[in-house]
This record gives structure tokens, C-alpha cells and sequence, in this order.
């Protein structure tokens, strides 16, 4: 017969397919069953298949987050237990040199996407009287800098979305937490960049299991994780 303790509770991430999606899937394998979101099917089964070898029950869902309609239709309703917002894309140039469609991408992954899957599962959290949202910001979300005029602005709404979630949601039970990190070695970065002394994906993911598992009457509401210095490579400690 099953205990409680027995039972797995369900984590929602989405950008799972690669880079700190993938890495935080991976993490909260160890003691989440999962629903990974993201557009590339292939690359998204990899990252289950990595899950389930860790451990956890996956289930896969290729919508673009983008896709208001598409997105509701396969996450309305759905049992999460933890939402983890992490897509995202970046595109740094400066203001004159960036295209409608470059401005228009960045603030539908960046900003809308947050309002269609929190809109879609969060409901549910509210009903059960527990759950969690995380969103993955940037510390571009308090600062700014050349060619960040469309991202470092979508980054500060998230702070903004996630302090004005949490105030609304929290006599609810449900918890609302924000992961900001300073440079990790991504694909965001153009090839040839150094990245040694950047944050690793894991890092990040490690952050985020340690806010969704803090004890229940505390909420870690903002988290700042940095690379200690640009100037040490990681493989120097």
C-alpha cells in the first residue's frame, strides 16, 4: 500500500528541450513526476527519456508557449503541482538594429507565454490550496545594458509579474518564486564567446529545487545566482 510519502508530486516545465529547461527537468527528476513542454518534439523525447531513467513518470507536450490558444488546450485542467516558467529567448542588439519580429518574439516568449501556462494551471493550485510557481528572470531584470532594450524590459516585467503573483496567491497556499541568474554557458551567448567562468545549467536547476522544496510555511521569493568571477574559470576552485 502507497504512504504519502510514496507519492510524487507533479513538476510542469517548460523550455524543456535543451539548456536549463533541460538541466531542471533532469533535477527535479529525482523526486518529481514531470510534464515537459516544449517545440522540438525529438529533442524534448531525449530529455524524457533522461527523466525516466532518473527515476520519474514524464509525459511530453510539444506546443509553442507563444500560441495562447494551443497552449490552453493542452495544459488547461492539467494536475501541477509546480510550475517551472523557464522559456525564454534573447536577442541582444541594439534598439535602431532590431527587427519587429525580433521585438515581437522576445515579449511573446518573455511576457505573454507567462500568462498562458500560469493562466492554464494555476487555477488548479489555488483550488487544492497548494502549489508553486517558479519563473526563471535574470539579473537583466534589475540592470540594463547595450542591447538589452527589448530583453532586459521583458526581464523587469517578470520581476513584476512574480512579486504581484505572489501578493495575490499566497493566503491561498500557493508560493510564487523568481530565479534570477547572472551569465550561464547557454546557447544564448554567440559561438566563439568565452563562457569558462559562467554559471552551468545545473546550478540553476539546483536553485530552483531548492526554492520549490523549501519547507511550506517559507517562500523563497527571490533568488540571485551568480558566477563568482569573470575573471576564474570554473575548473579553477
Amino acid at each position: 500500500m502507497s504512504t504519502k510519502a510514496d507519492i510524487r508530486t507533479v513538476a510542469l516545465v517548460t523550455g524543456a528541450s535543451r539548456g536549463i529547461g533541460r538541466a531542471i527537468s533532469l533535477r527535479l527528476a529525482e523526486s518529481h513526476d514531470l510534464v515537459i513542454v516544449g517545440r522540438d518534439e525529438a529533442k524534448l523525447s531525449d530529455t524524457a527519456d533522461s527523466c525516466t531513467a532518473a527515476g520519474a513518470s514524464v509525459q511530453t507536450i510539444p506546443v509553442d508557449v507563444q500560441d495562447g490558444l494551443a497552449t490552453a488546450k493542452a495544459l488547461t485542467g492539467m494536475h501541477v503541482d509546480v510550475l517551472v516558467n523557464n522559456a525564454g529567448v534573447a536577442v541582444l542588439k541594439p534598439f535602431l538594429d532590431m527587427t519587429a519580429e525580433e521585438w515581437n518574439r522576445q515579449v511573446n516568449v518573455n511576457v505573454n507565454a507567462l500568462y498562458h501556462v500560469t493562466r492554464a494551471v494555476l487555477p488548479g493550485m489555488v483550488q487544492r490550496g497548494r502549489g508553486h510557481v517558479c519563473i526563471i528572470g535574470s539579473t537583466a531584470g534589475r540592470n540594463t545594458f547595450v542591447g538589452g532594450s527589448c530583453y532586459s524590459g521583458t526581464k523587469h516585467f517578470v520581476m513584476g509579474f512574480a512579486e504581484s503573483l505572489m501578493l495575490e496567491v499566497r493566503d491561498a497556499g500557493v508560493g510564487v518564486s523568481v530565479i534570477t541568474p547572472g551569465s550561464v554557458a547557454t546557447e544564448l551567448f554567440p559561438e566563439g564567446t568565452n563562457t569558462a567562468w559562467m554559471l552551468e545549467p545545473e546550478n540553476i536547476a539546483d536553485a530552483v529545487a531548492f526554492a520549490v522544496t523549501a519547507p511550506p510555511h517559507m517562500l523563497v521569493h527571490r533568488l540571485e545566482v551568480r558566477p563568482l568571477s569573470p575573471k576564474r574559470p570554473r575548473d579553477s576552485f
